[in-house]
């Protein structure tokens, strides 16, 4: 069975005996009729997923591999924070009318510094030291720029990557600030999972464990009723990825990628989403 689906349960079952609901708190999200949405929630949730194992997909319920991708090639490889770079309709409740979110996720990786080995934005400060300072214990992308936050249409909420090489290993901790169960979990691990194997095979590495920190793991009070639905769904057997023969970080696409073996249940309720 998904080694992903047992964690997603774990988290969840956790989160729903051993939380605690923010009801007595005035909160900042509200649902479209203007009503505030209240989560229960755990702090310091921490995951692992060994890529070499398994492709950590949910089968409880399915997570839809190339629009992740899309979404992560938008923030990583475009650098950009205009939706009209994007295929989905996902960040559209937070873009202004020229499209843009503001100085948030790809504004920040695109951003150019200088470093004693020359000008560089984090991506490719980060390629260039895998290839050249693997052993280097600072080989770290985030976009929590302080400076910026109040030109940010959304906080980032996954924030930071940070690259561990262990002798021909690539591995990397994820750092999220805040953590919607029902509709980002899987969607987060499956993306940084991609992104990892991105930059291990630009790198001539083997990409190894993800490590998944989230501060505030939540689950709103309207998606209470479906996560529990989802926790009875059957498991199945993890697919497998397939992926093209690319060694370049810029030249993969969401159609380089691809599963194997994909069974999963559909979720029939739509997800109401707290903006």
């Amino acid at each position: 069975m998904s080694r992903a689906d047992d964690i997603f349960i774990q988290n969840c079952k956790d989160i729903l005996e051993n939380g605690t609901w923010d009801t007595d708190c005035e909160v900042r999200p509200c649902w479209a009729d203007g009503t505030p949405a209240h989560t229960i929630k755990k702090f310091g949730q921490v995951s692992r997923y060994d890529l070499r194992e398994e492709f950590p997909i949910l089968t409880i319920r399915r997570t839809y591999l190339k629009s992740a991708i899309d979404e992560i090639l938008w923030i990583w490889q475009k650098k950009s924070n205009n939706i009209h770079d994007l295929s989905s309709h996902i960040w559209d409740s937070w873009a202004d009318e020229s499209g843009s979110i503001g100085k948030a996720y790809g504004y920040q990786l695109g951003l150019k510094y200088r470093f004693p080995e020359g000008e560089f934005d984090q991506v490719d400060k980060v390629l260039y030291d895998l290839k050249h300072n693997p052993a280097s214990r600072r080989i770290i992308a985030h976009m929590y720029n302080v400076a910026d936050l109040k030109d940010m249409h959304l906080y980032p909420c996954a924030y930071s990557m940070t690259f561990n090489v262990t002798g021909n290993t690539l591995n990397a901790v994820l750092n999220q600030r805040s953590q919607d169960m029902l509709a980002a979990s899987n969607w987060n691990v499956v993306q940084y999972s991609i992104l990892l194997m991105m930059f291990a095979r630009a790198s001539g590495l083997e990409a190894g464990e993800l490590v998944h920190v989230v501060a505030d793991a939540h689950i709103y009070d309207r998606h209470v009723p479906i996560i529990q639905k989802i926790l009875q769904n059957p498991r199945y057997d993890a697919p497998k990825l397939e992926a093209d023969p690319v060694t370049d970080f810029y030249a993969f696409t969401k159609d380089s990628f691809r599963l194997v073996g994909y069974r999963y249940t559909d979720l029939q309720e739509k997800i109401p989403v707290a903006i």
